[in-house]
């Protein structure tokens, strides 16, 4: 792409004088493709970093080559997603899911470790909860997903489960 023969200061001087729809011009001369935003600042920040990486190189190939390497290893999803719910007439579908790498890949590391007893005192009841191995919680004799559905159960409102149970610090 060719940049006009203006020094990148004046281009940028220019850029700030602009309009909404001379920036998305602007934004198409330099990308070659238009807009979807009408965000003038947005607009500015996005021909102005272009202009300046077309005056000065943009990246390193270094840095091209730890982006890259981020990109790979970031995980879409922080959570598994739920096997989709039977209706009546359908047959049922196997869903093969993936353990999580981590212990923070499934958000579980604010946990205790499994066997540990969580108590609390609520309202003159005592609660207390025994975190299993699947990540999982029991009380009662029931088994539950989440902390948060425990709270809701005992209190009959929505808490936060980990501030219900004082494991947020």
């Amino acid at each position: 792409m060719k940049l006009a023969k203006q020094s990148m200061n004046q281009q940028l001087a220019a850029l700030r004088q602009m309009g909404t729809t001379q920036l998305r011009a602007r934004y198409l001369e330099v990308f070659g493709e238009p807009s979807r935003s009408g965000n003038k600042d947005y607009l500015f920040k996005k021909v102005a970093w272009r202009i300046q990486s077309l005056a000065e190189g943009g990246l390193s190939e270094r840095a091209r080559r730890r982006a890259e390497e981020l990109a790979r290893d970031a995980d879409v999803r922080t959570t598994v997603p739920r096997p989709p719910k039977e209706t009546a007439g359908m047959a049922p579908r196997t869903l093969v899911l993936a353990a999580p790498a981590s212990p923070a890949a499934n958000g579980r590391d604010r946990l205790p470790i499994p066997g540990t007893v969580l108590t609390r005192a609520y309202r003159g009841r005592d609660v207390a909860v025994t975190v299993l191995a699947d990540g999982t919680f029991e009380w009662e004799g029931q088994t539950y997903r989440s902390l948060s559905a425990i709270a809701k159960a005992v209190t009959g409102s929505h808490w936060n489960g980990y501030v219900f149970f004082g494991l947020n610090k």
